[in-house]
Protein backbone atom coordinates (compact mmCIF):
# COMPACT_ATOMS: atom_id res chain seq x y z
CA UNK A 1 0.00 0.00 0.00
CA UNK A 2 1.08 3.51 -0.77
CA UNK A 3 0.95 6.37 1.89
CA UNK A 4 -2.21 8.38 0.24
CA UNK A 5 -3.82 4.79 0.40
CA UNK A 6 -2.74 4.22 4.42
CA UNK A 7 -4.16 7.38 5.38
CA UNK A 8 -7.48 6.95 3.55
CA UNK A 9 -7.84 3.86 5.45
CA UNK A 10 -6.53 5.40 8.79
CA UNK A 11 -9.27 8.27 7.94
CA UNK A 12 -12.32 5.60 7.24
CA UNK A 13 -11.67 2.88 9.70
CA UNK A 14 -9.57 4.57 13.36
CA UNK A 15 -11.61 6.82 15.50
CA UNK A 16 -10.05 10.59 14.97
CA UNK A 17 -8.36 11.09 18.27
CA UNK A 18 -4.94 12.21 17.04
CA UNK A 19 -4.08 15.13 15.35
CA UNK A 20 -1.51 13.31 12.97
CA UNK A 21 1.58 14.33 11.28
CA UNK A 22 1.68 14.06 7.35
CA UNK A 23 3.82 11.35 7.47
CA UNK A 24 3.55 7.22 6.84
CA UNK A 25 6.70 5.56 8.91
CA UNK A 26 7.17 2.00 7.91
CA UNK A 27 10.77 0.86 9.24
CA UNK A 28 13.41 2.25 11.61
CA UNK A 29 17.04 1.62 12.93
CA UNK A 30 18.55 3.74 15.55
CA UNK A 31 17.31 6.89 15.61
CA UNK A 32 16.36 7.40 12.34
CA UNK A 33 13.38 6.62 10.44
CA UNK A 34 12.02 5.90 6.59
CA UNK A 35 8.53 6.45 5.45
CA UNK A 36 6.37 5.04 2.88
CA UNK A 37 7.61 7.07 0.22
CA UNK A 38 11.38 5.88 1.26
CA UNK A 39 12.34 9.76 3.18
CA UNK A 40 14.31 9.51 5.91
CA UNK A 41 13.96 11.26 8.86
CA UNK A 42 16.34 11.73 12.22
CA UNK A 43 14.06 11.13 15.64
CA UNK A 44 14.22 13.29 18.31
CA UNK A 45 10.61 11.96 19.15
CA UNK A 46 11.37 8.60 20.26
CA UNK A 47 7.90 7.83 20.17
CA UNK A 48 6.78 10.51 23.03
CA UNK A 49 9.55 8.83 25.22
CA UNK A 50 8.68 5.53 24.54
CA UNK A 51 12.05 3.99 21.80
CA UNK A 52 14.22 4.49 24.77
CA UNK A 53 16.93 2.79 22.71
CA UNK A 54 15.89 4.06 19.39
CA UNK A 55 14.19 1.69 16.59
CA UNK A 56 14.82 -1.93 16.26
CA UNK A 57 18.18 -2.03 18.55
CA UNK A 58 19.17 -5.63 18.12
CA UNK A 59 19.79 -6.78 21.69
CA UNK A 60 16.32 -5.56 22.63
CA UNK A 61 14.69 -7.30 19.13
CA UNK A 62 16.40 -10.49 20.22
CA UNK A 63 14.71 -10.64 23.42
CA UNK A 64 11.31 -9.86 22.33
CA UNK A 65 11.67 -12.22 19.13
CA UNK A 66 13.07 -14.92 21.93
CA UNK A 67 10.46 -14.19 24.28
CA UNK A 68 7.69 -14.31 21.76
CA UNK A 69 9.01 -17.84 20.44
CA UNK A 70 8.72 -19.09 23.68
CA UNK A 71 5.90 -17.82 25.88
CA UNK A 72 4.25 -14.33 24.56
CA UNK A 73 1.29 -14.77 27.50
CA UNK A 74 -0.33 -15.83 30.65
CA UNK A 75 -2.49 -15.02 33.33
CA UNK A 76 -1.25 -13.45 36.76
CA UNK A 77 -2.20 -16.43 38.03
CA UNK A 78 0.99 -18.28 37.23
CA UNK A 79 4.80 -17.47 37.65
CA UNK A 80 6.74 -16.37 35.19
CA UNK A 81 10.63 -15.96 34.82
CA UNK A 82 11.01 -13.02 32.34
CA UNK A 83 8.26 -10.84 35.22
CA UNK A 84 10.77 -11.26 37.85
CA UNK A 85 14.06 -10.72 36.29
CA UNK A 86 12.68 -7.27 35.23
CA UNK A 87 11.60 -6.16 38.80
CA UNK A 88 14.89 -7.63 40.77
CA UNK A 89 16.17 -5.23 37.90
CA UNK A 90 13.61 -1.92 38.46
CA UNK A 91 13.91 -2.24 42.09
CA UNK A 92 17.78 -2.55 42.37
CA UNK A 93 18.29 0.76 40.05
CA UNK A 94 15.34 2.38 42.18
CA UNK A 95 15.75 1.16 45.80
CA UNK A 96 12.37 0.37 46.13
CA UNK A 97 11.18 -2.36 47.72
CA UNK A 98 8.22 -3.86 45.17
CA UNK A 99 6.51 -3.22 41.87
CA UNK A 100 3.14 -3.68 40.36
CA UNK A 101 3.09 -4.07 36.33
CA UNK A 102 1.00 -2.89 34.29
CA UNK A 103 0.37 -1.81 30.73
CA UNK A 104 0.76 2.65 30.50
CA UNK A 105 1.74 5.17 32.44
CA UNK A 106 -1.85 6.72 32.80
CA UNK A 107 -2.38 2.38 34.32
CA UNK A 108 0.34 2.86 36.93
CA UNK A 109 -0.40 6.14 37.99
CA UNK A 110 -4.29 4.89 38.51
CA UNK A 111 -2.51 1.88 40.62
CA UNK A 112 -0.47 4.51 42.59
CA UNK A 113 -3.64 6.81 43.22
CA UNK A 114 -5.55 3.41 44.57
CA UNK A 115 -2.38 2.41 46.79
CA UNK A 116 -1.92 6.31 48.23
CA UNK A 117 -5.71 5.98 49.11
CA UNK A 118 -5.88 2.77 50.74
CA UNK A 119 -2.74 3.46 52.81
CA UNK A 120 -4.46 6.37 54.50
CA UNK A 121 -7.52 3.83 54.75
CA UNK A 122 -5.64 1.12 56.57
CA UNK A 123 -3.91 3.49 58.68
CA UNK A 124 -6.45 6.40 59.93
CA UNK A 125 -9.93 5.10 58.26
CA UNK A 126 -12.07 6.74 55.77
CA UNK A 127 -11.90 10.38 55.21
CA UNK A 128 -7.86 10.85 54.49
CA UNK A 129 -8.44 10.58 50.66
CA UNK A 130 -7.58 13.81 49.44
CA UNK A 131 -4.28 13.78 46.66
CA UNK A 132 -2.93 17.26 45.85
CA UNK A 133 -1.62 17.77 41.63
CA UNK A 134 0.23 20.78 40.52
CA UNK A 135 -1.12 23.04 37.59
CA UNK A 136 0.70 22.28 34.32
CA UNK A 137 0.53 18.69 35.35
CA UNK A 138 0.04 15.58 33.35
CA UNK A 139 -0.97 12.21 34.76
CA UNK A 140 -3.00 10.32 32.19
CA UNK A 141 -6.14 10.05 30.12
CA UNK A 142 -8.13 7.66 32.70
CA UNK A 143 -10.95 9.41 34.35
CA UNK A 144 -8.64 9.34 37.36
CA UNK A 145 -5.58 10.62 36.13
CA UNK A 146 -7.78 13.25 34.02
CA UNK A 147 -9.02 14.50 37.01
CA UNK A 148 -5.28 14.54 38.88
CA UNK A 149 -3.84 16.49 35.63
CA UNK A 150 -3.38 20.03 36.66
CA UNK A 151 -4.52 21.28 33.21
CA UNK A 152 -8.29 22.82 32.56
CA UNK A 153 -8.14 22.03 28.82
CA UNK A 154 -8.50 18.39 29.74
CA UNK A 155 -11.38 18.89 32.15
CA UNK A 156 -13.62 19.32 29.65
CA UNK A 157 -16.42 16.56 28.60
CA UNK A 158 -16.21 13.92 30.88
CA UNK A 159 -17.62 15.02 34.10
CA UNK A 160 -18.20 14.37 36.78
CA UNK A 161 -14.41 13.79 37.50
CA UNK A 162 -12.98 11.92 40.78
CA UNK A 163 -13.45 13.93 43.63
CA UNK A 164 -10.94 14.85 46.29
CA UNK A 165 -7.83 16.46 44.30
CA UNK A 166 -6.72 19.65 44.60
CA UNK A 167 -4.38 21.49 42.52
CA UNK A 168 -1.06 23.46 43.61
CA UNK A 169 0.51 26.49 41.90
CA UNK A 170 3.35 24.73 40.49
CA UNK A 171 6.17 25.72 42.63
CA UNK A 172 4.56 28.10 44.90
CA UNK A 173 5.28 26.52 48.37
CA UNK A 174 2.91 29.23 50.29
CA UNK A 175 0.21 27.56 48.14
CA UNK A 176 1.37 24.34 48.67
CA UNK A 177 1.29 24.94 52.81
CA UNK A 178 -2.54 26.75 52.62
CA UNK A 179 -4.19 23.48 50.86
CA UNK A 180 -2.44 20.67 52.53
CA UNK A 181 -5.19 19.75 55.49
CA UNK A 182 -5.78 16.71 57.52
CA UNK A 183 -8.08 15.10 54.69
CA UNK A 184 -4.51 15.09 52.07
CA UNK A 185 -3.11 11.62 51.88
CA UNK A 186 -0.57 12.13 49.47
CA UNK A 187 1.31 14.49 46.89
CA UNK A 188 1.42 13.61 43.43
CA UNK A 189 3.65 15.36 41.14
CA UNK A 190 6.31 15.05 38.30
CA UNK A 191 9.72 16.17 38.62
CA UNK A 192 10.43 17.68 35.35
CA UNK A 193 6.48 18.18 33.49
CA UNK A 194 6.19 16.76 30.29
CA UNK A 195 3.16 17.25 28.56
CA UNK A 196 2.57 20.76 30.60
CA UNK A 197 5.94 22.48 28.71
CA UNK A 198 8.94 20.64 30.09
CA UNK A 199 9.16 22.78 32.84
CA UNK A 200 11.51 21.76 35.85
CA UNK A 201 10.44 22.02 39.41
CA UNK A 202 12.26 24.33 41.59
CA UNK A 203 14.43 22.38 44.20
CA UNK A 204 13.27 24.89 47.43
CA UNK A 205 9.75 23.59 46.32
CA UNK A 206 10.50 20.01 46.15
CA UNK A 207 12.28 20.19 49.76
CA UNK A 208 9.17 22.15 50.60
CA UNK A 209 7.06 18.76 49.67
CA UNK A 210 9.00 16.08 51.06
CA UNK A 211 9.29 18.04 54.29
CA UNK A 212 5.59 18.10 54.60
CA UNK A 213 4.93 14.35 53.51
CA UNK A 214 7.69 13.69 56.20
CA UNK A 215 5.97 15.79 58.84
CA UNK A 216 2.27 14.78 58.52
CA UNK A 217 2.81 11.34 57.09
CA UNK A 218 1.78 12.18 53.53
CA UNK A 219 2.75 9.89 50.93
CA UNK A 220 5.41 11.62 48.32
CA UNK A 221 4.13 9.89 45.05
CA UNK A 222 6.58 10.69 41.96
CA UNK A 223 4.77 10.78 38.22
CA UNK A 224 8.24 9.25 36.35
CA UNK A 225 6.40 8.02 33.37
CA UNK A 226 8.03 10.69 31.12
CA UNK A 227 11.19 11.33 33.34
CA UNK A 228 11.80 7.72 34.26
CA UNK A 229 14.62 5.05 33.05
CA UNK A 230 17.28 6.80 32.59
CA UNK A 231 15.62 10.23 29.96
CA UNK A 232 17.31 12.79 32.74
CA UNK A 233 20.22 11.25 33.03
CA UNK A 234 19.61 9.69 36.45
CA UNK A 235 17.54 6.35 36.35
CA UNK A 236 15.01 7.93 38.07
CA UNK A 237 14.61 12.47 37.61
CA UNK A 238 13.90 12.57 41.62
CA UNK A 239 17.53 11.49 41.94
CA UNK A 240 18.70 15.11 40.71
CA UNK A 241 16.11 16.62 43.46
CA UNK A 242 17.96 13.72 46.78
CA UNK A 243 14.27 13.06 47.46
CA UNK A 244 13.10 9.12 48.04
CA UNK A 245 9.21 9.03 47.07
CA UNK A 246 6.98 6.68 48.50
CA UNK A 247 5.43 5.32 45.71
CA UNK A 248 6.66 6.43 42.05
CA UNK A 249 5.65 5.20 38.17
CA UNK A 250 7.26 4.55 35.54
CA UNK A 251 6.18 3.42 32.13
CA UNK A 252 7.12 5.04 28.46
CA UNK A 253 10.80 4.22 27.90
CA UNK A 254 10.93 0.99 29.98
CA UNK A 255 9.64 -1.66 27.42
CA UNK A 256 11.64 -0.06 24.72
CA UNK A 257 8.92 0.07 22.32
CA UNK A 258 6.01 -2.13 24.05
CA UNK A 259 3.50 -1.57 26.19
CA UNK A 260 4.03 -1.94 30.03
CA UNK A 261 4.33 0.14 32.97
CA UNK A 262 5.24 0.01 36.54
CA UNK A 263 3.76 1.26 39.89
CA UNK A 264 7.25 0.89 42.27
CA UNK A 265 6.29 0.97 46.17
CA UNK A 266 8.47 2.48 48.78
CA UNK A 267 8.73 0.58 52.08
CA UNK A 268 5.94 2.50 53.65
CA UNK A 269 3.41 1.30 50.75
CA UNK A 270 4.77 -2.01 49.85
CA UNK A 271 2.51 -4.34 52.19
CA UNK A 272 -0.67 -2.27 51.17
CA UNK A 273 -1.66 -3.82 48.18
CA UNK A 274 -2.96 -7.43 48.81
CA UNK A 275 -4.68 -9.99 46.24
CA UNK A 276 -7.28 -8.75 45.06
CA UNK A 277 -7.04 -4.89 45.51
CA UNK A 278 -5.67 -4.28 42.05
CA UNK A 279 -4.88 -6.59 38.59
CA UNK A 280 -4.05 -6.33 35.37
CA UNK A 281 -5.00 -8.81 32.32
CA UNK A 282 -2.38 -7.98 30.50
CA UNK A 283 0.21 -6.24 32.84
CA UNK A 284 3.37 -7.69 33.50
CA UNK A 285 3.44 -10.65 30.60
CA UNK A 286 6.64 -12.37 29.76
CA UNK A 287 6.80 -10.63 26.59
CA UNK A 288 6.95 -6.69 27.86
CA UNK A 289 8.84 -8.18 30.83
CA UNK A 290 11.58 -9.28 28.53
CA UNK A 291 11.92 -6.55 26.48
CA UNK A 292 12.10 -4.25 29.78
CA UNK A 293 14.28 -6.79 31.41
CA UNK A 294 16.38 -6.04 28.42
CA UNK A 295 16.17 -2.13 28.44
CA UNK A 296 16.75 -2.21 32.24
CA UNK A 297 20.09 -4.15 31.25
CA UNK A 298 21.47 -1.12 29.41
CA UNK A 299 21.34 1.42 32.25
CA UNK A 300 24.57 1.11 33.54
CA UNK A 301 26.50 3.81 35.21
CA UNK A 302 28.47 5.02 31.65
CA UNK A 303 25.14 4.60 29.88
CA UNK A 304 23.13 7.25 32.07
CA UNK A 305 26.04 9.48 32.52
CA UNK A 306 26.36 9.62 28.57
CA UNK A 307 22.62 11.20 28.08
CA UNK A 308 23.66 13.11 30.60
CA UNK A 309 26.82 14.32 28.62
CA UNK A 310 24.73 14.33 25.42
CA UNK A 311 21.55 16.20 27.35
CA UNK A 312 24.83 19.03 28.11
CA UNK A 313 25.52 19.15 23.99
CA UNK A 314 22.31 19.48 22.97
CA UNK A 315 21.85 22.73 25.31
CA UNK A 316 24.95 23.87 24.28
CA UNK A 317 24.23 23.70 20.65
CA UNK A 318 20.17 24.84 21.14
CA UNK A 319 20.95 27.99 23.47
CA UNK A 320 23.36 29.14 20.59
CA UNK A 321 21.11 29.64 18.22
CA UNK A 322 19.50 33.05 17.73
CA UNK A 323 16.06 32.23 17.86
CA UNK A 324 15.88 30.33 21.07
CA UNK A 325 15.09 32.41 23.78
CA UNK A 326 15.68 29.73 26.80
CA UNK A 327 16.21 25.71 27.27
CA UNK A 328 14.42 23.59 29.96
CA UNK A 329 14.45 19.89 30.91
CA UNK A 330 16.99 17.58 32.10
CA UNK A 331 19.10 14.97 30.46
CA UNK A 332 17.81 14.48 26.86
CA UNK A 333 14.53 15.46 28.15
CA UNK A 334 14.39 19.03 26.32
CA UNK A 335 12.50 22.12 26.10
CA UNK A 336 12.93 25.17 24.05
CA UNK A 337 11.45 28.31 24.15
CA UNK A 338 11.56 30.11 20.88
CA UNK A 339 12.04 33.70 20.47
CA UNK A 340 9.79 34.37 17.15
CA UNK A 341 8.11 31.30 15.49
CA UNK A 342 5.72 28.75 16.78
CA UNK A 343 5.99 25.42 17.68
CA UNK A 344 3.69 24.15 15.57
CA UNK A 345 5.52 26.01 12.67
CA UNK A 346 9.24 24.43 14.07
CA UNK A 347 7.38 20.84 14.23
CA UNK A 348 6.03 21.66 10.46
CA UNK A 349 9.53 22.66 9.00
CA UNK A 350 11.43 20.09 10.65
CA UNK A 351 9.42 17.69 9.23
CA UNK A 352 9.37 18.70 5.60
CA UNK A 353 13.38 18.94 6.38
CA UNK A 354 13.63 15.53 7.23
CA UNK A 355 13.58 15.37 10.99
CA UNK A 356 11.00 14.52 13.40
CA UNK A 357 10.51 16.96 16.65
CA UNK A 358 7.03 17.44 19.41
CA UNK A 359 5.72 20.01 21.13
CA UNK A 360 4.93 20.63 24.81
CA UNK A 361 2.74 23.56 25.81
CA UNK A 362 4.36 26.23 23.76
CA UNK A 363 7.65 25.06 23.37
CA UNK A 364 9.26 22.68 21.40
CA UNK A 365 10.30 19.15 23.18
CA UNK A 366 12.97 16.77 22.41
CA UNK A 367 13.01 13.00 23.49
CA UNK A 368 15.48 11.22 21.47
CA UNK A 369 16.44 7.63 22.19
CA UNK A 370 19.10 7.53 25.09
CA UNK A 371 21.82 5.50 22.80
CA UNK A 372 21.35 8.22 20.03
CA UNK A 373 24.44 8.73 17.91
CA UNK A 374 26.66 11.78 17.96
CA UNK A 375 26.45 12.01 13.88
CA UNK A 376 22.45 11.61 14.54
CA UNK A 377 22.52 14.44 17.00
CA UNK A 378 24.56 17.07 14.80
CA UNK A 379 22.18 15.92 11.83
CA UNK A 380 18.71 16.73 13.70
CA UNK A 381 20.64 19.73 15.26
CA UNK A 382 21.50 21.52 11.64
CA UNK A 383 18.35 21.13 10.24
CA UNK A 384 16.61 22.31 13.73
CA UNK A 385 19.23 25.55 13.34
CA UNK A 386 18.30 26.14 9.81
CA UNK A 387 14.44 26.11 11.09
CA UNK A 388 14.83 28.25 14.07
CA UNK A 389 17.11 30.83 12.81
Amino acid sequence: MNAQEIKQLDQAHVAGTYGRYDAVLVSGSGARVTDAEGKVYIDFTAGIGVNSLGFCEPGWVGAVTEQAARLQHVSNLFYTEPGVHAAKKLLALTGMQKVFFANSGAEANEGAIKAARKYSYDKYGEGRSRIITLTDSFHGRTIATVTATGQDKFHRYFGPFVQDFVYVAAGSTEDLLAKIDEKTCAILLEFVQGEGGVNNLAPAFVEAVAQQCAQKDILLVADEVQTGVGRTGRFMAYEHYGVKPDIATVAKGLGGGVPIGGVLFGEKTAAVLGAGDHGSTFGGNPLVCAAADYVLSQMTPPFLADVEKKGAYFREKLTAMPGVADVSGLGLMIGIRLKEKTNKEVVDACLAEGLLVLTAGKKVRLLPPLNITQEEIDAGLAILSAVIG
